[in-house]
């Protein structure tokens, strides 16, 4: 079955599996980039999140309290909590951000979770209601901890992202 599994994945998916692990490397070393560029990784995530999301389960009543239940304690905690990775660039507008093996984890994590998912539900399709809480509360966990870490960096370096306006 796994065999079975494996050849029948679209070759897309190995695709994204690929550029989501160069990303996640990227993500490990210190660079400096666009303030712009801060937000491309955790609204890309969300984006991601979403779609599947209402794909395989609708956003229905329960799925949406699940994802925003996890979304809002994962990045209150993250926002709180988390150390600060960015500080201000050598421009106006940029931002030298702190490398971290953190980002290449969590979209590894939701790459996984979105495959399993997917090869469950198409080899049973009724077990849908069963595990869309679940599903949908790591999701809204991965979506909340990219946005908190993004609005910590945000609030502890605003000249950097004000200067970029």
């Amino acid at each position: 079955m796994p065999i079975q599994i494996l050849s029948h994945t679209p070759l897309h998916v190995w695709a994204i599996l690929a550029f989501l692990v160069w990303r996640g490397v990227a993500e490990m070393h210190e660079r400096e980039i666009a303030v712009a560029r801060m937000f491309v990784l955790p609204l890309g995530m969300l984006v991601l999140s979403l779609h599947d999301i209402a794909r395989k389960f609708g956003f229905e009543a329960n799925v949406l309290a699940a994802w925003t239940t996890a979304f809002a304690a994962a990045g209150l905690l993250a926002w709180r909590f988390g150390r600060v990775r960015a500080s201000a660039g050598s421009a106006p507008g940029r931002v030298r951000v702190a490398g971290s093996a953190i980002p290449l984890v969590l979209m590894l994590s939701i790459f996984a979770v979105k495959y399993a998912t997917s090869v469950l539900l198409a080899v049973r399709p009724d077990l849908a209601a069963q595990v869309a809480g679940g599903v949908c509360a790591v999701f809204g966990v991965f979506n909340g901890y990219f946005l908190g870490r993004l609005l910590r960096d945000a609030r502890r370096h605003p000249c950097s992202i004000c200067s970029a306006r």
